[in-house]
């Protein structure tokens, strides 16, 4: 599923002193973890962050990247069942039940096989996908399968069934990177890792919480034109989308993507264009922006009613092709004119 990119409108040069508050500004800017991130923040001193930026992205990668053969994941993905995980191996794997649960298995990280099949994700797409094909593969879904025991090692119902935290390991990857700033003293940052965001304190060139820009879907031309500008105010935010892949119904002219129900197995039409995920850190919404695309507009309404945990903007496409959106009240608090 592609990112949208959210660009931050609050640019900063790589270090320079901010007049206003007496604290230098300071930026890194790397890739990791497949992607790029950004790393802007205020303090009094600079911080060998680059040493730790690396130690950070090792530590995930060691643990749940399935593109790394000696990680953690990538040797329960191959059959063994001895290898014992890390702590945040356990805390990936238990957000993502929580996200698992309440989205009513929508979210789930072993639908990569189905994904695959249908062509929409990097394996090669299943030429034959006669309907018992599909059945097999769908024995290989659902997180429910999957444990952690007492001795930290992983039981599956199936050796087959493949697990990808992918949907989930750059929000907590961030979450990491927070974590690190704090406890270095640094209460003012904003951090974007593949289109993930998680704001701290205050752009203190500005004096207000961090600005950040959410792309208008559909938009193709050079300039950048937001469908949203939203301030963040100590808070974590995750958009997933899909729509550059969308198609036009010919006759209605409504735009529609593809997403793998992966409680039927099936490719579904989804309306959905993109989801925008404000939550208390950025794993559960880096979790949950997935989860809404692959729930689709109608089901993620009905899930919100109940669902008191995140905020939400989410870009849909009506019955006339028109772009519209359905914001909950918490995010829409966060909109910036």
């Amino acid at each position: 599923m592609n990112r949208i990119l959210i660009f931050i409108i609050s640019v900063l040069t790589l270090v320079s002193c901010d007049s206003k508050s007496g604290l230098d500004i300071t930026t890194f800017q790397g890739e990791a973890l497949g992607t790029t991130y950004s790393v802007q923040y205020f303090s009094e001193g600079e911080l060998d962050f680059t040493k730790s930026m690396d130690s950070i992205v090792d530590l995930v990668n060691g643990s749940m990247s399935t593109y790394q053969q000696d990680s953690d994941i990538s040797i329960i993905n191959r059959g063994d069942s001895i290898v014992t995980v890390d702590q945040h191996f356990i805390k990936v794997f238990e957000a993502s039940q929580r996200i698992y649960s309440e989205s009513n298995g929508f979210f789930d990280p072993t639908v990569g096989v189905l994904v695959n099949a249908y062509g929409f994700g990097p394996g090669e797409p299943v030429t034959d996908l006669y309907a018992e094909r599909l059945d097999s593969l769908n024995q290989l879904v659902g997180l429910n399968k999957v444990i952690i025991n007492e001795d930290q090692t992983v039981s599956k119902e199936n050796p087959n069934v493949y697990i990808d935290f992918n949907a989930i390991a750059k929000g907590y990857t961030i979450d990491l990177i927070g974590q690190y700033l704090e406890n270095n003293g640094v209460s003012d940052y904003l951090i974007e890792l593949g289109g993930e965001l998680k704001a701290k304190g205050k752009n203190e060139s500005s004096g207000k919480e961090w600005l950040v820009g959410i792309d208008h879907p559909l938009h193709q031309g050079p300039e950048r034109q937001f469908n949203a500008k939203v301030m963040l105010k100590n808070a974590s935010m995750a958009t997933s989308g899909n729509y550059r892949k969308y198609r036009v119904d010919s006759i209605t002219g409504e735009r529609f993507v593809h997403t793998v129900n992966p409680i039927t197995g099936f490719a579904e039409k989804s309306n959905l264009l993109s989801a925008s995920v404000i939550a208390e850190n950025c794993m559960i919404a880096d979790g949950y922006a997935t989860a809404l695309m692959a729930m689709g507009l109608d089901r993620s309404a009905s899930m919100l009613k109940e669902l008191q945990s995140i905020e939400v903007y989410l870009i849909y496409s009506d019955e006339n092709g028109a772009v519209k959106t359905y914001v909950t009240p918490g995010f829409k608090s966060n909109l910036v004119d």
